[in-house]
């Protein structure tokens, strides 16, 4: 399934992994970089998919073998120069990202090779992070006169303040190894392996309750924003809110009944 031009839709037909579905950018001209038009398909595909009570999990990719997101499309850079066409692009780069935050269920990055600029920002966006090994990640904008912005303001969480500021004021691109080694992602494995990665953390959410998985990731969300007692207190108010309902009980009960069973053998 497509939607629009450049936004692949799939949803997984395998029965073990139900509610998965696979976003994949299509800009292959340009290294599947983010243009306006790209990035109003992605963000009306998420918020779409976002929609759907069965959605268990989105896998979030770049066509090709070559690129997850080259950056943003460098020919309409160059011609913003109308007044506010600036603030206009750039806001749809954080869109793009926002609608990956603040998607219900757990979002992969599924990081097929070169992410630059606006690609890494956005893959920073998702909940984990798995790459091929020779992948190439960096934020060049520096070298074009430009600050890295936007979602880029998630860097000092995922790999510390000394790093960031290496990684945005030297411009340099990183081999996917260090980032590992960073904590910008979170695996990295040979090209041929890279799907079977993806499964794995897919089978692991095909366990799990897609309530209890929504419920974490809008705790984790208000971790992102709030002070410390604040988090605390959110998490008290969300423990009491999965309750409401009796799946917990339910779960909980089929997993002791399991429990005494075994002993039983």
């Amino acid at each position: 399934m497509s939607t629009g031009t450049h936004i692949h839709v799939r949803h997984d037909a395998r029965p073990e992994f139900p509610g998965i579905v696979h976003v994949t950018i299509d800009n292959r001209a340009k290294l599947n970089a983010l243009n306006s038009v790209v990035i109003r398909e992605f963000v009306e595909a998420v918020e779409r998919l976002g929609e759907d009570p069965e959605l268990r999990g989105m896998v979030v990719t770049g066509w090709g073998e070559k690129s997850f997101i080259g950056g943003a499309d460098i020919q309409e850079l160059s011609r913003l120069h109308e007044p506010g066409a600036a603030r206009a692009f750039i806001t749809g780069v954080h869109e793009a990202c926002r609608c990956l935050r603040d998607c219900p269920v757990p979002v992969i990055g599924r990081v097929n090779g070169f992410t630059l600029g606006a690609g890494l920002e956005l893959m920073a966006a998702c909940d984990m992070r798995v790459a091929v090994a020779g992948a190439k990640l960096g934020m060049p904008e520096v070298r074009f006169g430009m600050p890295s912005v936007v979602e880029a303001a998630l860097f000092p969480g995922l790999i510390g303040w000394g790093r960031t500021r290496q990684l945005l004021l030297l411009g340099d691109m990183i081999p996917a190894e260090q980032a590992l080694q960073w904590g910008l992602v979170e695996r990295v494995v040979a090209p041929e392996a890279l799907d079977a990665a993806v499964d794995e953390w897919l089978a692991s959410m095909a366990m799990n309750s897609v309530r209890g998985m929504r419920l974490q990731k809008k705790l984790i969300r208000a971790w992102e924003t709030l002070p410390m007692e604040q988090a605390v207190q959110r998490g008290i108010d969300i423990f009491a809110e999965t309750h409401e309902v009796a799946e917990p009980r339910e779960l909980l009960q089929r997993f002791l009944d399991h429990q005494v069973a075994r002993k039983k053998r």
